[in-house]
């Protein structure tokens, strides 16, 4: 089983207008509703290959509620820690007569120390039978840098391998726990830094390409033609192989077609993955 972990979930919520103007009312021709962040979008991702997933993290209020809803439609199966608070929401309007799409975020959830212990305990619970633990996305307000390294070293105690997506102070407290892969934000960061404090790789999404480093060795592997650039897909695309112990090219390989296959977040043509992974060359750089 394999643990996604998202602290900071947003629910999306999708208005169609034909013409939108500031400063008056617009009528709204369509509404959805879909679950966001990071994690959300890889456990849907790897629920689509049939692996055995569960979304983990905090949700709170009338939107957390939907958020369940949602990835209980899709298949998904969830175990949030419920918070007091309303989970965000993310308000994207999109104007039919321009196709420009206009975003209004929340600020995120206030998270009390009483709550960060219920999810710690909840999430230790996850990792007796968890095969890979999946670390992304942002902090919500009220959770310590330290969050990420306390949850990867959890999982280490466990015997689970980690795969961290973050940035910052939380990307730095979480490899000093020494997890499988980290993948950082922003790509350009040097690995050695990260090498040196015990990962075991370090995935970088370029511009053309994705490399992967290890203290043995460096891979890289050119995106395919009109691929998009989805950290999500990056992520989902690594996972099965920490899990089930493939060779780095193996994963660079499989990641790198995923994301080729990706058409939005969480939604994957699995026709397109097949034909594009025999196409996909890894080289070995150093």
């Amino acid at each position: 089983m394999i643990v996604t972990l998202t602290l900071n979930p947003a629910l999306h919520v999708g208005y169609r207008s034909g013409r939108v103007g500031l400063g008056r009312a617009n009528e709204v021709s369509q509404v959805s509703y879909w679950p966001g962040g990071r994690g959300l979008a890889v456990a849907r991702t790897l629920h689509t290959f049939g692996h055995e997933v569960v979304a983990a993290g905090l949700a709170g209020g009338a939107s957390g509620e939907v958020i369940r809803a949602e990835l209980a439609r899709a298949g998904v199966a969830t175990q949030f820690t419920p918070i007091a608070a309303d989970s965000r929401q993310v308000l994207e309007v999109t104007d039919d007569a321009t196709g420009a799409v206009t975003t209004f975020r929340e600020p995120a959830p206030y998270i009390t120390t009483e709550e960060l212990g219920r999810l710690a305990a909840d999430y230790r619970a996850l990792m007796t039978d968890a095969t890979a633990a999946v670390l992304c996305g942002s902090l919500p307000a009220g959770l310590p840098a330290e969050t990420y390294g306390s949850l990867a070293s959890y999982a280490a105690d466990a015997g689970v391998p980690v795969v961290l997506d973050a940035a910052g102070r939380a990307l730095w407290h979480g490899a000093a726990r020494r997890p499988a892969l980290v993948i950082p934000e922003p790509p350009a960061r040097d690995p050695a830094g990260l090498l040196a404090s015990g990962v075991g790789g370090v995935a970088l999404l370029l511009p053309e390409a994705v490399r992967v480093v290890t203290a043995q060795a460096r891979w890289r592997a050119s995106l395919a033609a009109g691929s998009g650039r989805s950290r999500d897909a990056l992520v989902a695309g690594f996972v099965p192989g920490i899990a089930l112990g493939w060779s780095w090219p193996d994963m660079l390989r499989h990641a790198v077609a995923l994301m080729a296959a990706v058409r939005a977040a969480g939604e994957v043509d699995l026709d397109a993955y097949e034909a594009v992974v025999p196409q996909v060359a890894v080289k070995k750089t150093g």
